[in-house]
C-alpha cells in the first residue's frame, strides 16, 4: 500500500505522518472487510462483539458493565446493542426482581447459531485481509502493536 498513491501527493510525507496514515487506511480496509463479512447478518461490528462476549461466558450472563469493560471498541451505548440484538432474538435481558438496576445479559441458543455461522464469514475476511503476511510476519506485527 502506497500511502502518496492512495492519498494523491507528490510530497515526501514525514515519517511519523506516514505511519500514522498508514494505521488509518489499514483501519478503514479492515473495518470495510469486517462490515462486508457481517452484512448479510444485519449485525454491526459491535454487536457481533457482544455475542462472541456473551458466549464466552460459556453459559453465564454478563452485566452491561462487564459487555463495556470487555468490548473492543469502548463506547456508551452498549444498552443499545443490547436491545437491537434482543430484537433479533439473539440475547435475552433478565432484570433482577429483587435489585431492578441489575441487569443480566445472555446469549439465545439462536445467536449461537447465527454466531458460528457469522464465524466463517469472519474466517474468510480474516483470511483474506491477511493472506498477504506470513505467520512470522504477523507475530512481528503483534510484536509492534503490543508496543503501543
Amino acid at each position: 500500500m502506497n500511502v502518496e498513491e492512495i492519498i494523491k501527493t507528490e510530497k515526501v510525507i514525514p515519517l511519523e505522518s506516514r505511519t500514522i496514515i498508514h494505521f488509518m487506511l489499514v483501519n478503514s480496509k479492515i473495518n470495510e472487510v469486517i462490515s462486508n463479512a457481517l452484512k448479510p447478518f444485519e449485525v454491526s461490528e459491535q454487536q457481533f462483539n457482544v455475542l462472541r462476549i456473551l458466549r464466552g461466558q460459556n453459559g453465564k450472563p454478563a452485566n452491561l458493565s462487564t459487555l463495556n469493560d470487555r468490548m473492543v471498541t469502548k463506547m456508551s451505548n452498549t444498552t443499545r446493542l443490547v436491545d437491537k440484538l434482543i430484537l433479533k432474538g439473539f440475547v435475552d435481558r433478565i432484570t433482577c426482581p429483587s435489585n431492578r438496576r441489575k441487569v443480566e445479559i445472555s446469549i439465545t441458543s439462536e445467536g449461537k447459531k447465527v454466531l458460528n455461522q457469522m464465524d466463517k464469514a469472519m474466517a474468510k475476511a480474516e483470511k483474506y485481509l491477511l493472506n498477504n503476511l506470513s505467520k512470522k510476519e504477523l507475530e512481528q506485527l503483534n510484536i509492534l502493536f503490543d508496543k503501543f
